[in-house]
């Protein structure tokens, strides 16, 4: 692919350089806008570069470190790279990769989770300090100098916006047809000048298909041709089919109640596993003209496009496994009209989750019996991940659903557990749990009419005896009955795996 044709503008071609002068232009202690959301649309060249030079300048006994901003998880060339070398000093929203995970469990980096929904703003407010740089990825440039965002959009817009200077790279492996399926939004505001966003449907474009950038602020442009790095799925197990199985009959139910629409609502699911299978079960529901209004598309939402059943999909990045994602390419001027790229703002956005009505489904490590969902943490401390954008839709969803299975580790873990050892969502916020032994619908219930339902539903039969016996002594023993406690024992059982390896007694 020629630079022409990528990089249209004639003034710009002019500021084309290796990923290596580029890395130079960035100064230690820098905070650095990159793009990137759930291993889609991130940068590759610049920070591997800018990883070897961090190592270099250590070597030489000179400490590199900068501060890292994304839309959400990268991918190795990004956060695993510079995690290696030790250069990242703070990072924020969210982590999947492995060697970060480690720095930032040992103390060796700052970590700040945040609601995706609430980065842009907060980085407008000010309270996260200057952004210095901005290292986007984009799939092309265009004559008039704007740029057509690559396989995903997350906070780049407010990273252009916001950054003293812009790095570009330039992704000849993007498909050139994403060019059109982007919706830049740029009416956002903060108060007191912050107006109703118009959009009342999913498939509603209210806004542009560029990025507008001041091109004096663009210091360097690299090409490159590398691919995302989104990991394979794996085939759902006996496990996911039937949490797939069990939120299938629960729609069917809502449908014939008349809940829920015969075509649903948009719907929203986290990445993963599980929540690949329940929309691949949908493919052969009785569910027709599907609409989604989530974060990411993954792999069974590009199977229920290519099905006919889903009629329209509004995310903000792409997460498909790498034949997905070959699928996709060659075709992707046949899915642009059915598919829309939003920056992570408005995809995120709680006025628009609440008004569009999603049916929100998102993982979770651990329950407990009133319904507390923990999301990030292993044990209480150790974090997993990141909360990533499951708080903004599960406060404001029509139906806020949250799925797992029951045991982890072999049976050594149980999911649903007499309290959870970290609190993302707190009861108030979590309607429905489900896992492979059932499902608990929580709507308008009490603490302890909830407890009833998710031991009996949801608990695996090697944890139900011991959650029944727990409930029973804290009803006797608790300080007060609405949500019975007993203090002394909330946390034995995540206590008894770290002393023995297994929630189960000896």
């Amino acid at each position: 692919m020629s630079v022409q044709s990528r990089i249209r503008n004639e003034a710009l071609r002019a500021k084309v350089m290796s990923a290596e002068e580029a890395a130079r232009l960035i100064p230690s202690g820098s905070t650095i806008g990159m793009s990137g959301f759930t291993g889609a649309g991130y940068p590759k060249q610049v920070p591997t570069a800018l990883a070897a030079r961090i190592e270099a300048e250590r070597a030489r006994g000179a400490p590199f470190r900068i501060r890292v901003w994304t839309g959400a998880s990268t991918g190795p060339e990004l956060d695993g790279a510079l995690a290696k070398a030790d250069g990242i000093e703070f990072r924020l929203p969210y982590n999947s990769d492995p060697i970060a995970r480690e720095k930032i469990n040992s103390g060796q980096m700052q970590y700040l989770d945040m609601h995706l929904s609430q980065v842009a703003p907060v980085a407008w407010q000010g309270f996260l300090g200057p952004l210095d740089v901005a290292v986007i990825e984009v799939a092309a440039i265009r004559e008039d100098g704007t740029l057509v965002p690559s396989s995903s959009v997350g906070n780049n817009k407010t990273w252009l916006e916001r950054a003293d200077k812009i790095i570009l790279e330039v992704n000849s492996w993007q498909s050139e047809a994403l060019e059109g399926m982007h919706d830049i939004y740029y009416g956002t505001a903060l108060p007191p000048n912050r107006v109703p966003i118009p959009l009342v449907r999913p498939d509603d474009r209210i806004g542009a298909a560029t990025f507008h950038v001041d091109p004096a602020r663009i210091i360097a442009i690299v090409e490159t041709d590398t691919p995302d790095r989104n990991a394979p799925f794996s085939p759902p197990d006996e496990s996911s089919k039937a949490i797939a199985g069990h939120l299938l009959e629960f729609f069917a139910h809502e449908v014939k109640m008349g809940r829920l629409p015969p075509s649903l609502l948009p719907l929203q699911s986290g990445v993963g596993n599980i929540a690949n299978a329940v929309l691949a079960g949908l493919v052969d529901s009785p569910f027709e003209n599907l609409t989604a209004y989530t974060e990411v598309l993954q792999d069974g939402m590009l199977d229920l496009l290519d099905s006919g059943k889903l009629r329209v999909a509004s995310c903000t990045a792409f997460s498909l496994s790498p034949e997905a994602a070959e699928r996709l390419n060659r075709a992707m001027a046949d899915y642009r009209g059915r598919i829309i790229l939003r920056p992570q703002e408005i995809s995120n956005h709680p006025e628009l989750v609440r008004r569009l009505g999603c049916l929100a489904m998102n993982g979770m490590i651990e329950a407990d019996m009133y319904g507390n969902v923990n999301s990030t943490h292993i044990m209480g401390s150790r974090i997993q991940n990141g909360i990533g954008g499951s708080g903004d839709f599960a406060r404001n969803a029509f139906i806020s659903i949250f799925m797992a299975p029951s045991v982890a580790k072999g049976g050594k873990i149980s999911t649903i557990v007499p309290h959870v050892s970290h609190v993302d969502h707190i009861t108030q916020d979590v309607q429905v749990v489900v896992t492979d032994q059932g499902l608990a619908d929580l709507r308008g219930l009490s603490p302890k009419q909830r407890a009833k339902v998710i031991i009996e539903n949801c608990a695996h039969p090697l944890y139900k005896p011991l959650l029944k016996d727990y409930f029973e002594r804290a009803k006797a023993g608790s300080y007060g009955l609405q949500t019975p406690m007993l203090l002394n024992e909330a946390l034995s059982w995540h206590q008894r795996f770290v002393e023995t390896g297994s929630m189960l007694p000896a």
